[in-house]
């Protein structure tokens, strides 16, 4: 059961049904069965992985709390468990074709085969949910779960079990143990992020997706300011299908009663790539903070220390995204950005008081935005390639100045015809209003929530009917084809 289907919706709107009808005493057996039963209808032997984790974290949160004297023994070992099973499952082709390559380079062949295997749905983000929670329960920030139910909840809650957002323990168990009543603002709010999601998806990032695949499949064949723009495009692909993703999964939870963190806010307004970093997959970035960042000793043990440890969490947070070394230089050059900007930043508050320049003036946040967003771009160009050679050619065929593009219709040839390419402007204008509304503090979905009954469905049916004619549900559509699903 794909999360982007009338299946899904449906599935959904039943397990709402029952969950509101039942005694507050039975619900969430009822929305663990849920859980199993989405999590199974993708693969029904990975189940078996997600309960052994659970199983092994649960217990060693008690183990943990009830024995701490051997805390630290025994968070180390469940985390070794759960770090190897990720790796193995997500990691093994990696480790083969690096071993092979290092054959390669040194003797002139190999014969060195280790083939990647299939990885369980959803892998990389509950195995950090559930470091997280040991962690918690080691720095007694929170006490060891006694109900597995709950805690199994907090593991695999359907909404976001296959991509997140990364919860945390003390945000959601106790939602959990007390599962609300019927709510109606919950419900209006929730189908509004629904829609926004699906809006996001279906009418901006399939449409960019359109092109970005077409210039990426044949890299020899575009030059110029096509593959410029086509770069610049590609991280607005990647936040309107994640970003679609997160809204349509807080959506979700929303209108089960269960309130999920926000995984974006505005990140293409940040005046620093620091700042897109906080703004951007926020439930991933904090926990990279929070559990490798800080244990590695943060910024507490010198400037030299500081720039190395957000080097190390970068790569790390890179490498967690995919099984490709491309992926850890994204993350890398991520981190080396914020490094240099630290160093250089008495060089530029000089330049600032020199200059006399005003940076709460709109032309010089508007400069650093500019600017934010292009070296931004430049690192997803690692993100978007398999090999560091289509990464490279990428970047070498930028260069070349090709204007006419921009006039002579080439866009118009690379899989959308004119009507859909300004179907995806529209989508992507409307999509950037509201993010500048969202930066200025102002909360549409309760601006439009507060509305009457008749405005209110004017837009919801408006919406659908915009998805339903315009969305890209039609011939050899994948609705599995989120970014992030495959991380």
């Amino acid at each position: 059961m794909q999360i982007l289907s009338m299946y899904f919706l449906i599935f959904l709107a039943g397990v709402a049904l029952v969950e509101y009808l039942l005694p507050q005493k039975v619900r969430p057996y009822w929305l663990l069965i849920a859980d199993f039963a989405f999590y199974a209808s993708y693969k029904i032997s990975a189940l078996a992985v997600i309960i052994l984790g659970i199983i092994i974290s649960y217990t060693a949160g008690r183990l943990i709390d009830s024995k701490p004297e051997k805390g630290k023994s025994v968070l180390a070992v469940s985390i070794v468990i759960l770090v190897a099973s990720l790796s193995y499952f997500k990691y093994t082709g990696l480790i083969g074709s690096t071993v092979r390559d290092i054959q390669e380079l040194i003797t002139g062949s190999s014969d060195f085969r280790l083939e990647s295997l299939l990885v369980p749905l959803g892998i990389s983000y509950f195995i950090l949910q559930m470091i997280g929670y040991e962690v918690d329960v080691y720095r007694k920030k929170i006490s060891a779960q006694v109900s597995i139910v709950s805690y199994a909840l907090f593991v695999s809650f359907f909404p976001t079990v296959v991509s997140g957002p990364i919860e945390r323990a003390g945000n959601m168990i106790s939602q959990y143990e007390n599962l609300p009543d019927f709510d109606e603002d919950n419900i209006r709010k929730g189908i509004l992020q629904i829609i926004w999601g699906f809006f996001l998806k279906m009418i901006v990032a399939d449409r960019i997706a359109v092109l970005v695949n077409t210039v990426n499949s044949d890299p020899v064949a575009y030059r110029g300011t096509v593959v410029l723009i086509i770069a610049l495009l590609y991280p607005f692909q990647i936040y309107t299908d994640f970003g679609g993703y997160s809204n349509i999964a807080i959506g979700s939870a929303r209108i089960l009663g269960i309130k999920v963190m926000d995984n974006f806010n505005a990140p293409f307004l940040a005046t620093s790539v620091a700042e897109t970093w906080r703004r951007w997959h926020i439930s991933l970035s904090t926990w990279f903070r929070d559990y490798v960042y800080i244990p590695l000793g943060g910024n507490r043990k010198g400037k030299t220390r500081k720039y190395v440890n957000l080097l190390i969490t970068f790569f790390v947070s890179g490498l967690w995204h995919g099984a490709a070394w491309t992926y850890a230089v994204w993350g890398l050059i991520n981190g080396l950005f914020q490094v240099i900007g630290m160093i250089l930043m008495p060089i530029r508050n000089k330049l600032v008081e020199a200059f006399n320049i005003d940076r709460d003036s709109f032309s010089h946040r508007l400069y650093k935005i500019a600017s934010t967003f292009l070296l931004f771009s430049f690192a997803v160009i690692f993100f978007g390639q398999n090999t560091f050679s289509g990464a490279i050619l990428v970047i070498k065929n930028i260069w070349q100045f090709t204007p006419w593009v921009l006039t002579d219709g080439t866009f118009y040839k690379l899989g959308l015809d004119r009507p859909n390419f300004n179907l995806m402007l529209m989508g992507l204008s409307l999509m950037v209003i509201a993010d500048v509304l969202k930066y200025k503090g102002y909360d549409m979905p309760a601006i439009i929530s507060r509305q009457s009954l008749w405005i209110r469905w004017c837009i919801y049916i408006g919406a659908i009917v915009l998805i339903s004619v315009c969305g890209v549900w039609g011939h050899g559509y994948d609705a599995t084809s989120f970014i992030y699903v495959q991380f």
